[in-house]
C-alpha cells in the first residue's frame, strides 16, 4: 500500500493517444492521480467530468491530472472524446499499477466475488511523494475535494 509521505511509486503506462507517460517525468509539478473501473459509466463519468469541469484551477496551480484504469487505449480515447475531457488518461489493462497503488482489490456484489479497482486518488507533491492519498472515494464532488488538499 502506498504511503502518505512516502516517494510514489513509479511507472510507465500508455495513454489515450498513444504516447508512453512515466510518472518520474512529471516531477517538478504536483500530480493528481486517479485511479477508476471502468470508461463511460455513470459513476466514472461524474467523476471525469468533475476533474474537467475543474481543469483550470488545477492548471492554475500547475497540477497534471491523470486518470487510469484497466481500459484499453481506444476506449479512453472514446471516452475522453465524447465528454471532452482536457487530461490524460492511462491503460492498465494488466492492473499492474493499480496493484502496485494498493487500489485493485476483491468487491463483492450481489454474492459474487471479483476483482477491481477500488475508486481512489492520490495527490503526489512536486517531489514525487505522495502527499494524501484518497482511498474509497465518492465520485459526486471529488474533484472539488482533491483541490482543497493540492499542495
Amino acid at each position: 500500500m502506498v504511503e502518505e509521505g512516502k516517494e510514489a511509486p513509479d511507472f510507465e503506462l500508455a495513454s489515450d493517444t498513444g504516447e508512453r507517460v512515466r510518472l518520474s517525468q512529471l516531477r517538478g509539478r504536483p500530480v493528481v492521480l486517479y485511479f477508476y473501473p471502468k470508461d463511460d459509466t455513470p459513476g466514472c463519468t461524474n467523476e471525469a467530468r468533475g476533474f474537467r469541469d475543474a481543469h483550470a484551477e488545477y492548471e492554475e496551480r500547475g497540477a497534471v491530472v491523470l486518470g487510469v484504469s484497466p481500459d484499453s487505449e481506444a476506449s479512453h480515447a472514446r471516452f475522453r472524446e465524447k465528454h471532452g475531457l482536457p487530461f490524460t488518461l492511462l491503460a492498465d489493462p494488466d492492473h499492474e499499477v493499480a496493484e502496485r497503488y494498493g487500489v485493485w482489490v476483491e468487491k463483492n456484489s450481489h454474492g459474487r466475488k471479483s476483482m477491481g479497482i477500488n475508486r481512489s486518488t492520490f495527490v503526489i507533491d512536486a517531489d514525487g511523494k505522495v502527499a494524501k492519498a484518497m482511498l474509497g472515494v465518492r465520485p459526486e464532488g471529488h474533484a472539488g475535494e482533491v483541490l482543497a488538499v493540492l499542495p
